[in-house]
């Protein structure tokens, strides 16, 4: 039994004007106050993309190591790419996770001394070369999950009282979605089970397609409980861009992953759906009535500041999380 509510968007993706998708943006504010990670049904993603995009998620990770070292992140300035077991840190702390990161393919951006830091970000994507299917699926499921996420930030915007478009100028026209395929391998220390470590994440939102093997747990009323797979549902939770432009009305909750026990892996496909890489967030003029209960959406953590440009944030988690990539293409960036 799941302690997170279900919520069913599809009367909103049907007609948002109408009276069940007012019911639906109702809860969709109610819940993002209160724990901001919730289930979404009725969103319109076909099963077999999901079932797609997994088969070829194992086939990567079943590849010899040698075939994923040749797309490494090393090789991407733009912190793309496969990531080893172990090659990814949050709070200091080492992951036990491998993971393949795929953004917007552009080409290599041009940067001259006055390029803000943020455009080093933009560029291509590394593909595995010995799987013809494997960037047709993930790019079908991309072009599918980004029409949820888009409806899902409408709702959003509707629930803080604004117009449904009213997040569109930030977001567009060139969004920096971000997707990790990631494979959790089994437990080899009982005594260090950190998967991923503590964490919010940092865009607007996070969309998550996971196995029935388990392990992502949300901090809630005081403990981390469970977040178990729903067949049909996708895993939604709000990011630090949320809770800064919302003035802390909605909230990034604190989660991790727990690694699986001995004798299995753990796949999860995540999508983070986020602003462009150049916007730079105001506060949302809330109605007097959410404005009373926004605490301010500042970090209280020192040593984790959010930028209000999106592009600057996010670098700021990926030099961290990333230091041997930072240290061979950004050295100016690392702090000594």
């Amino acid at each position: 039994m799941t302690q997170l509510p279900v919520l069913d968007i599809s009367d909103f993706r049907a007609d948002p004007t109408s009276p069940a998708a007012r019911d639906f943006v109702d809860q969709l504010r109610a819940i993002c106050h209160e724990v901001s990670f919730f289930y979404v049904t009725g969103h319109g993603v076909p099963e077999k993309l999901d079932q797609e995009i997994a088969v070829q998620a194992r086939a990567f990770f079943g590849l010899p190591l040698s075939e994923r070292l040749a797309i490494q992140n090393i090789h991407s300035p733009q912190f793309r790419g496969y990531t080893c077991n172990g090659g990814e840190y949050t709070a200091g702390q080492q992951d036990r996770r491998e993971q393949l990161d795929i953004g917007p393919e552009d080409p290599e951006p041009v940067l001259t001394a006055d390029s803000p830091p943020w455009m080093r970000l933009r560029g291509p994507n590394l593909w595995p070369a010995s799987l013809p299917d494997f960037r047709p699926a993930v790019e079908q499921w991309l072009h599918s999950i980004d029409e949820l996420g888009t409806t899902l930030v409408h709702g959003l915007a509707a629930a803080l009282g604004q117009p449904l478009d009213f997040f569109d100028p930030i977001v567009d026209p060139h969004p920096d979605f971000r997707l990790k395929i990631i494979n959790y391998p089994a437990t080899v220390d009982p005594a260090s089970r950190q998967g991923v470590g503590e964490h919010r994440d940092t865009g607007f939102m996070s969309i998550i397609l996971q196995d029935d093997v388990g392990g992502l747990q949300v901090h809630r009323a005081g403990q981390f409980v469970d977040v178990p797979r729903l067949p049909g549902t996708y895993v939604v939770n709000l990011g630090e861009m949320l809770q800064l432009l919302t003035s802390g009305y909605f909230h990034a909750s604190i989660h991790r992953v727990v690694s699986p026990p001995a004798g299995s892996d753990r796949l999860s496909i995540a999508y983070f759906h986020n602003p462009a890489l150049h916007a730079t967030l105001t506060p949302v003029p809330l109605p007097p009535e959410l404005a009373a209960q926004a605490p301010g959406g500042e970090s209280v953590d020192p040593s984790n500041p959010i930028f209000a440009n999106f592009g600057m944030n996010t670098l700021k988690v990926r030099l961290r999380s990333h230091p041997d990539v930072a240290a061979l293409h950004h050295t100016d960036l690392v702090v000594q």
